[in-house]
């Protein structure tokens, strides 16, 4: 379970950065071939923009669920940032065990008390359907899952919170050897300053613009397929995570 950068002070605001490479011997899931590439940029940009950074990879269900309990028992800072990219299907994503972890679960253990003067954003890298099938250039993050697992994590999402997913339901996720498009194309927008500066929402409909526009999927069997990713926003209050630091939030 590697782990890097120390316990966050109490006023610095904080990114917990999960992935999912490499799935245990047995279980029938793909290596994610790409996943370091974001998981580099992303602890960079983060760094350089303020952030105390930490960084879990090929964590089991079990150990993902700690993590992000943990993290929402120890949130500092005016914001949160939790990145987590793994196969997935709606309403869930993977474990290195090949075991299911609920986004609900995750999401709601952010609504306590001590975490209402914290933003708390969420990127999602990971298929939330089957819609597309695997490429021979790139990898779809999806696996088949029963009904019963497949659910809506919305409603969980508390207040001053916002959760963004690299697809809308139902479709699958591409990742590519140098990076997902999703990730990737939030780390562009995050290196300029014209996109840094946006608040939040604005950056997150900005961030939809892109991939959706300037993304098509290359490859015999998913060539010219594209990508359309979706926020879903309980923020009370507009915000600046990535701006210059002084800017405090505005009421709506």
């Amino acid at each position: 379970m590697p782990i890097f950068d120390s316990k966050a002070p109490p006023n610095k605001n904080q990114a917990l950065l999960v992935s999912v490479m490499e799935f245990y011997h047995g279980v029938p899931l793909a290596p994610r071939r790409g996943v370091k590439k974001d998981t580099k940029r992303l602890h960079k940009i983060l760094s350089k923009l303020g952030f105390q950074v930490t960084i879990h990879n090929d964590l089991t269900a079990e150990e993902i669920r700690h993590v992000f309990k943990t993290a929402s028992l120890e949130m500092g800072g005016t914001c949160f940032v939790g990145v987590l990219s793994s196969h997935g299907e709606e309403g869930l994503v993977f474990g290195a065990d090949g075991n299911a972890v609920r986004l609900a679960e995750i999401f709601s253990w952010f609504g306590g008390p001590g975490t209402s003067e914290t933003t708390k954003l969420f990127f999602v890298q990971a298929c939330r359907g089957k819609e597309l099938d695997d490429g021979v250039e790139l990898q779809a993050d999806s696996v088949s899952v029963s009904e019963e697992d497949s659910f809506s994590p919305c409603f969980s999402i508390p207040i001053d919170s916002a959760v963004m997913f690299a697809t809308a339901p139902g479709y699958g996720a591409f990742l590519h050897p140098l990076g997902s498009v999703f990730l990737q194309t939030l780390c562009d927008l995050l290196e300029e300053e014209g996109g840094r500066s946006l608040e939040v929402t604005q950056l997150m409909t900005r961030l939809n613009y892109h991939v959706a526009h300037n993304f098509e999927a290359k490859g015999r069997e998913l060539g010219g397929k594209k990508e359309m990713p979706c926020f879903v926003t309980r923020l009370t209050r507009q915000v600046f995570p990535f701006a210059d630091r002084l800017k405090e939030p505005l009421p709506l």
